[in-house]
């Protein structure tokens, strides 16, 4: 089978044929140490010596001002203190992937919603549009027959960027108007720009989806909370890549369990990543869930840090086994992404022989 038709079986539920379809992200810093260590060679495309099944294209530009030059308020050897086009002020490491330090936010309430960042939101802007990158992804996906997918965010991971998770949390309980103006804000904005590159440059396979909505052990907000306020826009862009017969991947980190029937409600086809370390589980989920959903993710990166094979292959038949000899959809893919400490040889196993299972 060619990656594109195992992608789209995992997805619809059907059994796997020859192999499971496997992806996944590599930090910067893993593939410059595997690169230097001469498993890769340095012109070498990491997806393609992998053999991974889908190609993870581009997605809008969500920036509030995307025409806005960042400005370096501060500099050291290890970090930038940046202000960006959201108005937000930011600690960005320097020579390391990790997430950015959120130091202030110009929009606390929906005033500064109003005056600073919904008026650069309503109107067509085509530099949030990557027209000539998602066509080089295209052809590269026809002629190798991967599944490619659109990135994007949805309404909470463009949300946050604005105003900060905290103001966002407090605007949710305290002024929820403020926050579904914000949603259908975003929402109308994807749909509007996607319908361009759609129209002018054809379908991709499926849309995947970033919408962190947890940290460890429990969601950011109740399952009350989600169906009043995010549900709605959620259900409005999901239903949009439906009607162009696209599968919806939602990417989320942390512990969002309790808010997946919410996503199943919205739409969701597939979960994606699922972080064991986060408190996920796939063999729960799917005996819950398994019947209407597809998973992706899952394998517990602190276990390929070890670089124990025998225990990597005992998580990587606990958490796939009971979900494909059990009719369920999975594409194998770490709980999140892979720092430089896995070894070439750890994630070598991993991609090979969890791609087996079936067998």
């Amino acid at each position: 089978m060619t990656g594109k038709e195992r992608t789209l079986n995992a997805l619809e539920r059907k059994p796997p044929v020859d192999q499971l379809p496997v992806c996944d992200s590599l930090w910067v810093e893993t593939l410059r140490r595997w690169i230097a260590e001469g498993h890769i060679s340095a012109n070498e495309n990491s997806d393609d010596h992998f053999g991974f099944d889908i190609m993870r294209g581009c997605g809008l530009n969500s920036t509030a001002d995307p025409g806005f030059k960042n400005v370096i308020l501060e500099e050291s050897d290890t970090s930038m203190l940046q202000l960006n086009g959201n108005g937000a002020t930011l600690r960005i490491p320097k020579n390391s992937t990790g997430t950015p330090e959120h130091v202030g936010f110009s929009v606390k309430s929906r005033h500064d919603w109003e005056e600073k960042i919904k008026p650069f939101l309503i109107d067509i802007d085509r530099r949030r549009i990557p027209s000539q990158i998602y066509r080089e992804q295209k052809k590269r996906a026809d002629e190798k027959q991967l599944f490619l997918t659109v990135g994007g965010l949805a309404p909470f991971e463009q949300m946050h960027p604005v105003c900060g998770h905290e103001n966002l949390l407090m605007g949710m309980a305290l002024d929820p108007d403020w926050i579904m103006d914000m949603v259908e804000t975003y929402v109308n904005l994807t749909i509007n720009h996607f319908e361009i590159i759609f129209h002018e440059d054809g379908l991709p396979d499926a849309v995947w989806l970033s919408e962190d909505l947890g940290f460890k052990d429990h969601p950011f907000m109740s399952p009350a909370m989600y169906k009043e306020l995010l549900l709605p826009g959620h259900k409005k862009l999901f239903d949009f890549f439906h009607s162009k017969k696209l599968k919806v991947i939602v990417h989320s980190c942390g512990y969002v369990e309790p808010l997946v029937p919410c996503l199943i409600e919205a739409g969701m086809d597939c979960l994606q990543a699922m972080e064991a370390k986060a408190g996920m589980d796939m063999p729960r989920l799917f005996k819950n869930y398994g019947d209407k959903i597809s998973f992706c993710g899952n394998i517990d990166v602190t276990i390929m840090l070890k670089n124990n094979i025998e225990e990597l292959e005992k998580e990587l038949r606990r958490k796939i086994l009971p979900v494909i000899k059990n009719g369920g959809g999975y594409i194998l893919h770490s709980d999140h992404s892979i720092p430089p400490q896995v070894d070439y040889e750890t994630f070598r196993f991993f991609v090979d022989e969890g791609r087996k299972l079936i067998k």
